[in-house]
């Protein structure tokens, strides 16, 4: 934890901006359209101030890549060159591993038997390495992207496979392999493989492409992995972990359709570039791109299937935020072999001549040769739908007023339909979330009895390793000084309360027995805690928004802290009596006619009244403004 830099890690995922002396950027767990997830690096911690979403470095990486705590550590040991010690796994340790993690091995396996294949094997480098050779894919891109060549005989992968110890079941999950009456054999026997790597790197699926004359007749011509529980096709994207940190820099990504045109184009010196692969994009990966640019350039051949292609999604696009244009290449050439007859420079200076804003290239697209009034007033509808979508009311303005001018087209008109179009798309969410709504508005007249017992947990975490209570003389005359976790622990545990979460109770217990220990700081423990649950509620408690930054996180006086904890403890014992209360008057109502209950019930009740008296009478003359 010490060798982590908190914003190196998180921005290899989201594209962060310096912020004063914190980072900024979109949260990567909600729908976020404007940056409010917050690094810094001097507290070493990250928090979404709008979903809540939060912790160190650990936490980050394990909810982002929805691993575990080891797997997290691994990452992290890898990234700062750290060495760690494991241990073997025993054969019930290995049974007692995820299917998940089962899968990610098996892929990662296949990638290298693949590769392996194709550099060393007699048929991998005359059919394999001749196919990507033809291609123009030099040695060094071959290794970048990790691009294989599977044997034609269909069980060739299977028998390696097992050979290595590794169970049909993982080969059949992970779509390696097809099970049917006749037995398990390979999917892509015979074929160029492309690896799927996700944002983090992991093996999550592959594509193969069939390589002789089969593929003029009915064979497919590209065949991908299936679906599985560690491979959505509609969440990944291929090419995205090796251009992340392009996209990045150049605050810009290209979306192409196929493999080979990412792979031409990276050839070419142009890296920020991935594809969906001939699919209609989804919310799922305009938010995963979305995270490090808001720029995209939509990038196809200029046939019929290109316009097509460059149609599909962009309503998407737009609705999420996205700045697009569109570039059409030249009749006959698709990113791969325009990639191929030109440098990166020249490539470049082309998309920067060529690419059109996506309003102004639909409007040419749509109302191009179109005379009929009634065509024309449906391609403009059309238009003004796509203009609805966009969420930035300063974006639809211009859009607006531009199209006035093209389309010939008063500009009030066009408002009016625009905010027609926004208006039936509220009214249709309006539909949908109803009972959601309704679901919310009964939750939200549930009472939160629990605010007190968070509000000292909170501060045993900001403030736990801080002395309230200096000087103090013992029965055996020695002088001591109580910090906060050792006052609450003390007043609490003296009438034997605790607080009704477990997780509170270990955080309070922890605080306790480490504050004795040389250099203790509450606030760090716990943020690094190894627990992920309590790490992550320190960030959620520990940090307010202001106290990102060091220098406004301004220390409370011995005296005012002191003021402070001793109001909240106050506070817990007044809601631990007015629950009794309630308690008893719900059990008088049961006792019936038992007067002897009854009696017994009232008098109890009015004990705990006087205590609830009592402690009004402090509140009320301790009361902290």
């Amino acid at each position: 934890m010490d060798a982590v830099n908190i914003v190196d890690v998180v921005g290899e995922f989201v594209n962060l901006r310096k912020a004063g002396v914190n980072y900024k950027g979109l949260c990567p767990f909600h729908d976020d359209k404007t940056p409010s997830f917050m690094v810094s690096p001097a507290r070493q911690i990250c928090k979404c101030f709008a979903c809540g979403e939060g912790g160190n470095a650990v936490n980050f990486l394990m909810k982002h890549e929805q691993i575990t705590y080891p797997e997290a550590l691994r990452w992290l040991a890898k990234k700062y060159n750290i060495e760690i010690q494991e241990r073997e796994l025993n054969e019930e340790e290995k049974r007692e591993q995820s299917e998940r993690e089962s899968m990610f091995i098996v892929n990662e396996w296949a990638r290298d038997y693949f590769h392996a294949i194709l550099q060393n094997d007699v048929d991998g480098q005359a059919i394999g390495k001749q196919y990507f050779r033809s291609r123009g894919i030099r040695d060094d891109i071959i290794e970048k992207f990790q691009l294989g060549f599977a044997l034609t005989k269909r069980d060739a992968l299977v028998n390696e496979a097992r050979r290595k110890g590794f169970k049909d079941e993982f080969l059949v999950k992970t779509g390696l392999c097809i099970q049917n009456e006749h037995g398990v054999y390979d999917r892509f026997a015979g074929r160029a493989i492309f690896p799927w790597l996700n944002v983090s790197g992991k093996v999550v699926a592959f594509g193969g492409r069939k390589l002789d004359a089969a593929t003029k007749g009915v064979q497919q011509k590209y065949v991908n992995s299936p679906d599985s529980e560690i491979y959505h096709k509609e969440r990944e994207l291929y090419g995205i972990y090796q251009a992340k940190k392009a996209i990045v820099k150049e605050d810009c990504v290209y979306m192409v359709e196929g493999y080979t045109d990412v792979i031409a184009m990276h050839q070419c010196g142009l890296e920020n570039v991935v594809a969906n692969s001939g699919t209609a994009l989804s919310t799922y990966q305009i938010k995963l791109l979305h995270r490090f640019t808001q720029n995209i350039v939509l990038l196809y051949d200029g046939d019929e299937a290109g316009i097509h292609a460059a149609m599909r999604g962009t309503d998407m696009l737009l609705a999420e935020g996205m700045n697009i244009k569109v570039l059409l290449l030249p009749d006959g050439d698709d990113p791969d072999s325009f990639a191929r007859k030109h440098t990166a420079q020249q490539f470049k200076e082309y998309i920067e001549e060529h690419q059109t804003d996506f309003i102004q290239f639909k409007t040419e697209l749509m109302l191009k040769g179109v005379k009929d009034p009634i065509k024309k007033a449906e391609a403009i509808n059309n238009i003004i739908r796509t203009i609805a979508v966009i969420p930035d009311p300063m974006v639809r303005t211009a859009y607006i007023k531009d199209c006035s001018q093209r389309l010939d087209v008063k500009e009030t008109t066009l408002v009016n339909q625009v905010n027609k179009y926004i208006a039936e798309e509220r009214e249709e969410e309006h539909k949908d979330h109803q009972s959601v709504d309704n679901e919310i508005a009964m939750a939200s007249l549930v009472p939160q009895d629990k605010e007190v017992e968070r509000l000292l947990v909170q501060n045993i975490i900001r403030h736990g390793d801080e002395v309230i209570y200096s000087g103090l003389e013992t029965e055996d005359g020695e002088t001591v000084n109580l910090n906060v976790a050792q006052y609450i622990d003390y007043d609490l545990s003296s009438d034997g309360l605790a607080f009704s979460e477990d997780l509170y109770n270990q955080i309070l217990k922890e605080a306790v027995e480490h504050s004795a220990d040389e250099g203790f700081k509450a606030e760090r423990y716990f943020m690094q805690h190894p627990n992920p649950e309590i790490s992550q509620l320190a960030a959620k408690l520990g940090i307010a928004k202001h106290q990102l930054s060091r220098s406004f996180d301004k220390k409370m006086s011995e005296s005012d802290l002191q003021q402070h904890i001793n109001h909240l403890i106050l506070d817990f014992r007044m809601d631990i009596v007015s629950q009794q209360l309630d308690d008893l008057k719900r059990q008088m109502k049961e006792a019936g006619s038992d007067m002897v209950r009854i009696k017994e019930l009232m008098t109890a009740f009015q004990e705990a009244q006087n205590l609830r008296n009592a402690l009004a009478r402090q509140l009320g003359s301790d009361v902290i403004v």
